[in-house]
């Protein structure tokens, strides 16, 4: 029902800046918990972070926390990832995540979008 697709990715040097957006297709948008997941070669996908559609709730993984910032715009549908003091092991397919509850666990989330490639490099 909810299409969702990432983009922003590539590549950016250590310490560098970039910013994912995901557009989200439908008029349900705001209904919708938006988290951003990642996964590195050779990983398993892990959290990187959620916001509630209201942005009362915003919840970070420890290793992002200070750098990476969630925000959302419904009146276009997308959220974005705003990544600041980028690090070569943020390097990983980023994907957002649609779903009704604000958690960490990927089996939570009902709609997936196709990942964007984010390279940072030494």
């Amino acid at each position: 029902q909810v299409h969702l697709v990432e983009s922003g990715g590539g590549l950016v040097q250590a310490g560098g800046s970039l910013r994912l957006s995901c557009a989200a297709s439908g008029r349900t948008f705001s209904r919708y918990v938006m988290a951003w997941f990642r996964q590195a070669p050779g990983k398993e996908r892990e959290f990187v972070g959620v916001m509630s559609w209201s942005g009362v709730i915003r919840t970070y993984a420890d290793s992002v926390k200070g750098r990476f910032t969630i925000s959302r715009d419904n009146a276009k549908n997308t959220v974005y990832l705003q990544m600041n003091s980028l690090k070569p092991e943020d390097t990983a397919i980023y994907y957002c995540a649609g779903g009704s509850a604000a958690v960490k666990g990927s089996s939570a989330y009902d709609f997936w979008g196709q990942g964007t490639q984010v390279t940072v490099s030494s």
